[in-house]
């Protein structure tokens, strides 16, 4: 099982990439589901006008990663008429998909962790501050700490403490990934146009297939050896 974090962006972009974003964003996710690839979206930035989106980090979990995304890494082109400006001359529009390099994230380990039993406290009765059934866990890297009374059996609390430790590093590391990603969001605001790795068109978005043309190669071949020669 594989795990890579990616990043679709308008970058420097208008509203109109903006748009294509979040057009882009629905074909990407129905890919991921058809390909039985689970996913996160880490974090979203909305764009300036209704329905669009600048940026989204996605983490993605599955078999044969890099083969599903060598078909998306890239510049991505949308033909098609600006949504926003009725009468803009463009009909060229592109954003990009890339892979965000993030830190490995933190995982627990049981001797990484402090236990202390306390006194549990709360209602009267003859159980309570009779045995030091509570547990308080800290994750030493991290400092984050749980405190558990849910049960009279320090043993019990400990297990509970443990699993609630783990679930507080998940959001931790979560954190840290989208933080990451906006720092990155620097290095992504140049798009490069040429030679894009998926082409759509219309308002209904439908792929065109790039097809391998050896005679436009040999004529482009040609023409450079023509001017060579010139």
């Amino acid at each position: 099982m594989e795990t890579k974090t990616i990043q679709i962006s308008a970058g420097k972009g208008p509203a109109e990439c903006e748009y294509v974003v979040a057009k882009v964003l629905r074909i990407f996710l129905l890919e991921l589901i058809n390909n039985k690839i689970d996913y996160t979206i880490l974090n979203r930035e909305t764009g300036i006008e209704n329905g669009t989106i600048q940026s989204v980090s996605i983490q993605l979990n599955g078999n044969q990663l890099a083969e599903f995304l060598q078909h998306w890494f890239g510049t991505i082109q949308w033909i098609g008429t600006s949504t926003f400006r009725k009468f803009h001359k463009r009909k060229n529009w592109f954003i990009g998909c890339f892979e965000v390099d993030i830190s490995s994230a933190i995982s627990i380990k049981e001797n990484e962790i402090q236990f202390q039993a306390i006194r549990s406290s709360g209602a009267g009765g003859q159980h309570v501050n009779k045995v030091n059934s509570a547990i308080r866990a800290k994750h030493i890297q991290t400092g984050l700490q749980v405190l558990v009374m849910d049960s009279r059996s320090q043993h019990q609390n400990k297990k509970i403490a443990i699993k609630r430790l783990h679930e507080k590093v998940a959001s931790f590391n979560l954190d840290q990934a989208n933080e990451q990603l906006k720092n990155q969001w620097e290095n992504h605001q140049e798009l490069e146009r040429g030679n894009p790795i998926r082409v759509f068109t219309g308002i209904d978005f439908k792929q065109i297939k790039k097809s391998k043309s050896f005679k436009t190669k040999r004529n482009q071949l040609k023409n450079d050896l023509r001017k060579q020669l010139e």
